[in-house]
């Protein structure tokens, strides 16, 4: 194991940039092969800057210019299949255009990392963000974890090649951030010095890769025989996930003083009502929780930063004493019964003996503004479904009705 140490604060670079900028700086730290990207807002800023430093000669990084989302996930497929250390960026239709290859991805065990500036699906066609591009792929065995600040976001793509790199792992993994509100806002990032990343990453040893001297088949046809021995090794190597994300996060606390977990909670321990969310919601959520707390209202917030793999145990202890949680998430399941972070949280209360209530708010489709007033009516809307005992399976804010 790698020895980590504190690095030394005049070490440590600030500097104003948005979420794309800071992502793209440490992906540039991390030492990838290759970058095999197309084009789509709001991700776009993320491979024009990291080409620019391939440009200065800053890196030594091979950037294919694909002619698809398609082909730039195919592309970094087989550059990891024969050991590189592989990174790509999308969003929105471009996520659903990759749709095929992320599966692959996946299922053929390759550590990609694939960073996501959260948009609306068409149609009608809408560049701002809500959660439906990444949500959809939830099931696609990437490992996705959502960032509230560009200090997060950069922070995680570090951690994420660790995670994914993992021998006990080899799982590709998404990092996200909703698009324009982090993707495009300027905020304060601490960058450390390339040569401490490097050090904390080391260089990738691939379990197995492509050689010519010494032949392997990877993704092969695979029926009815041993397709769902693949998927099982599969599941087995997500379920691993939560021990190495722990451990590399120890890691880089060491490194930097800096921590996330796999969600977030804030003022939780007497709350009544916890607000469930992630993302940039979750520091509106903490704004509006100061705001209650002043008026003596016992409200909490937890802001999911691991939505695959979903950790149900964990947030079963801390959401299991409150009256009620409140979840405001941005995607629409057309025809479930809920939508799919609400879906998660009530399955991982399902088996309490005295659940709390459950409220789902749809909110901020296609970047509709969510401000601190759309999260306090959800919260005066639980309180009444409380006193009646129970409450809708979901509803929208902040549509015109």
């Amino acid at each position: 194991m790698t020895v980590v140490e504190r690095v030394p604060t005049d070490k440590v670079v600030v500097e104003g940039m948005t979420g794309d900028a800071a992502i793209a700086h440490a992906l540039k730290q991390c030492d990838i092969d290759v970058l095999a990207a197309y084009p789509i807002t709001p991700q776009t800023i993320i491979v024009e800057d990291f080409q620019k430093f391939v440009a200065n000669g800053e890196v030594k990084t091979r950037v294919i210019p694909v002619e698809s989302e398609h082909s730039a996930m195919s592309a970094c497929v087989g550059a990891s299949a024969v050991g590189a250390r592989v990174a790509t960026a999308t969003a929105s239709a471009g996520l659903a255009l990759m749709w095929e290859i992320l599966y692959c991805a996946a299922s053929m065990r390759m550590p990609i990392v694939l960073a996501v500036a959260n948009r609306a699906l068409s149609a009608p066609i809408n560049i701002h963000n809500d959660w439906s591009d990444s949500y959809g792929a939830r099931d696609s065995g990437f490992i996705q974890i959502y960032c509230q600040s560009c200090q997060e976001a950069y922070d995680t793509v570090i951690m994420a090649f660790k995670i994914a790199e993992d021998h006990d792992v080899l799982l590709p993994v998404m990092v996200c951030i909703d698009g324009f509100i982090l993707s495009h806002n300027v905020e304060r990032v601490e960058m450390l010095p390339t040569e401490a990343v490097q050090q904390f990453l080391g260089v990738r040893k691939p379990a197995i890769a492509l050689d010519p001297d010494n032949p392997v088949t990877m993704g092969p046809l695979a029926l009815t025989d041993y397709y769902f021995e693949f998927k099982e090794q599969q599941d087995r190597a997500m379920a691993r996930v939560p021990e190495v994300f722990e451990r590399v996060e120890s890691e880089f606390e060491k490194m930097t003083g800096r921590r996330y977990g796999r969600f977030e909670t804030y003022r939780v321990e007497d709350a009544d009502i916890i607000i469930f969310t992630h993302s940039t919601p979750g520091g509106t959520a903490k704004a509006v929780v100061d705001a209650l707390r002043e008026r003596g209202e016992k409200v909490g917030v937890v802001r999911l930063r691991m939505f695959r793999p979903f950790p149900a145990e964990a947030l079963r202890e801390v959401l299991r004493n409150a009256k009620a949680v409140a979840v405001f998430e941005k995607c629409r399941s057309f025809g479930a019964p809920s939508n799919p972070l609400a879906l998660e949280v009530r399955t991982a209360l399902y088996d309490l003996d005295e659940r709390p209530l459950v409220t789902d708010f749809v909110i901020g489709l296609g970047g509709r503004d969510v401000p601190p007033s759309t999260i306090v009516e959800g919260v005066e809307k639980t309180k009444e479904y409380l006193k009646a005992g129970r409450a809708p399976l979901y509803e929208t804010l902040g549509v015109r009705k």
